[in-house]
């Protein structure tokens, strides 16, 4: 990789006294019908048996889990994975509180939060009755470093150590062979991490699915996302890669040595690669248990849901913190002028984005970056229109300034089984044209948009992707966790990337700023100040703050969303059909 993400991870509570704030203001919401109880679960029960039938409209990422970047995928992952930590199975707020999972307890720190020590649960064993020992966990954890070999996952884990020179498990050519030395493995039950700085939300970065412990003996690389080895309640039964895949449960996993999961259902049925607006149609007919992305019907399901109160009934709203937005490339000429990415801030139809996501159901519009239900985060808009319809006067202002008064080309990419996003790139389309900005609408496939395509710096540039669809949903709902991998231009790599494209060396330094700053409120608006220089340049273009319509067939039990994944929490949900 060219440029690594070198993110000193620094000051001691700043980043976890923040995240621990946000944990206590809900930023999941429930409006759910009848059926809904108090607690915020609807269809309580612990009735076992039946699968539960979920669906995919494009293809998963990874489920490898060094190779995995979707909230989905997280929150799915805890069904065959266990990370040392992991979020509370619990609705709301409470879904968002750390609690222990492979591990016996919290990270216990030392020297002044720059060591963690973890101790496993006895008894914990893989799917095939084979202990788990704590040097499974650091081997897990050194795989994850690899990004040539899985280029998807984040990169927390390797900005926390000092690696020395450690690349990866498969490049391994010291003569013990004893791995990373920032961690250490004294017995088979104490796993030790050594950071470069001292960082007191380490608990979070043990939650990441990269602590799921990995055999050795059993890891395929590249091929392991063929059958992960299980040491969840679920195991893999078969993986048909692109299509579908079915876990089973795993004969091996103990109820005494894991409080966190009561697994109800006898499996998963997941089809992959299915059409968005027919996984709405099944929902409805009952044909279908879970949408996994958790992002919501689309808009002509919402629209028709919405107007029958016996549809109604079965539905929840998520208030997230996700914005759903469009880079635009300043390594694509003209691009690279100011100028003309203000007129593309000022060309664009926010209506038109919203109308895309289902209207004000499916998320406020949005001015800038942080979303309102991040702790501390302001509302402004440095790029007003009228009734945020687009002002072609301003944008061709803007052209002039950028040295193209006629306009110019360039390609927008999204994710091509996102109706959503298909819409959103046509709406641009339109509402760019009318300042002379023709757009060459690109799709590309989910599964691999950052790992070939809209991620991959020169994929992006070669083929001239100067606007790029995405969206973007906090780590954890903090200032740190929502934008530290989307706009530190460290963390860019040669692909796999979530920053598509900002790169300033003032916003790094801002980001470095606030991790050093222990008062609350300062910390706060640095992150406020860095939304702020990112819209000031014009490297995002904002579009809603989402919100999502999820919809249940009445089948579905004990469903609530958690605000640590905000979308249903997966390791609840149990069925009545059998």
């Amino acid at each position: 990789m060219s440029s690594r993400r070198r993110v000193a991870v620094v000051a001691l509570g700043a980043v976890s006294a923040l995240v621990l704030a946000a944990c206590g203001g809900g930023s999941a919401s429930s409006s759910s019908g009848s059926s809904a109880a108090a607690n915020g679960i609807s269809n309580p029960s612990d009735v076992t048996g039946g699968t539960i039938r979920m669906a995919n409209s494009g293809d998963w990422d990874s489920l490898d889990p060094a190779d995995t970047y979707y909230a989905y995928s997280w929150n799915f992952a805890r069904l065959y994975g266990r990370s040392l930590v992991m979020f509370k199975s619990a609705p709301g707020a409470d879904g968002a509180t750390l609690v222990p999972d492979l591990a016996e307890s919290l990270g216990v720190p030392t020297d002044n939060a720059k060591t963690w020590t973890y101790k496993l649960r006895t008894g914990v064993k893989f799917e095939d009755g084979t202990p788990v020992t704590s040097k499974d966990v650091k081997y897990a954890v050194e795989r994850s470093l690899d990004k040539d070999t899985f280029p998807n996952g984040p990169t927390y884990f390797n900005d926390a150590f000092d690696l020395q020179g450690y690349t990866s498990p498969y490049k391994d050519t010291s003569p013990d062979k004893l791995g990373l030395k920032a961690i250490e493995t004294p017995d088979d039950q104490t796993i030790v991490f050594h950071l470069k700085s001292p960082f007191s939300g380490f608990d979070y970065f043990a939650q990441l699915p990269a602590t799921m412990p990995v055999p050795v003996a059993k890891d395929t690389g590249t091929k392991y996302k063929e059958h992960v080895v299980s040491t969840g309640p679920y195991m893999f039964k078969t993986n048909e890669l692109g299509k579908s895949f079915t876990l089973v449960r795993n004969p091996n996993w103990d109820q005494a040595t894991d409080p966190n999961r009561k697994p109800l259902p006898d499996g998963y049925d997941v089809a992959l690669n299915v059409n968005a607006d027919d996984i709405d149609n099944r929902l409805q007919s009952g044909d279908l248990d879970v949408a996994v992305e958790g992002t919501g019907v689309g808009p002509s399901a919402q629209g028709k849901i919405l107007a029958d109160a016996s549809l109604k009934k079965n539905t929840d709203e998520a208030t997230v913190a996700r914005l759903w937005y469009a880079n635009i490339n300043s390594d694509v000429a003209p691009l690279d002028n100011v100028h003309c990415r203000m007129a593309v801030e000022y060309a664009a139809d926010k209506t038109g984005y919203q109308r895309s996501y289902g209207g004000a159901t499916g998320g406020e519009i949005a001015s800038n970056l942080l979303p309102p239900v991040i702790p501390g985060s302001e509302k402004f808009d440095d790029y007003a229109t009228p009734n945020n319809a687009g002002d072609v006067a301003k944008a061709k202002d803007q052209l002039a300034q950028c040295g193209q008064p006629g306009g110019f080309s360039t390609s927008i990419s999204y994710r091509a089984e996102r109706p959503k996003e298909k819409a959103t790139a046509e709406s641009l389309q339109q509402s760019l044209a009318k300042a002379g900005i023709n757009l060459t609408i690109k799709p590309y496939p989910s599964g691999d948009y950052f790992k070939l395509y809209a991620g991959k710096p020169d994929f992006a540039k070669a083929n001239g992707l100067g606007i790029m669809i995405t969206g973007w949903g906090a780590d954890w709902p903090d200032g740190y966790g929502f934008l530290a991998q989307i706009v530190d231009s460290r963390v860019i790599r040669a692909a796999g990337n979530t920053n598509l494209g900002v790169k300033d060396p003032e916003v790094d330094a801002m980001i470095d700023k606030a991790l050093q700053t222990t008062d609350t409120a300062a910390r706060e608006k640095i992150w406020v100040d860095i939304d702020k220089k990112v819209m000031t340049d014009a490297y995002i273009l904002p579009g809603i703050w989402a919100k999502g319509l999820l919809y249940r067939p009445p089948n579905l039990t004990n469903a609530f969303i958690s605000d640590g994944f905000q979308m249903y929490d997966y390791l609840a949900l149990g069925t009545t059909r059998k």
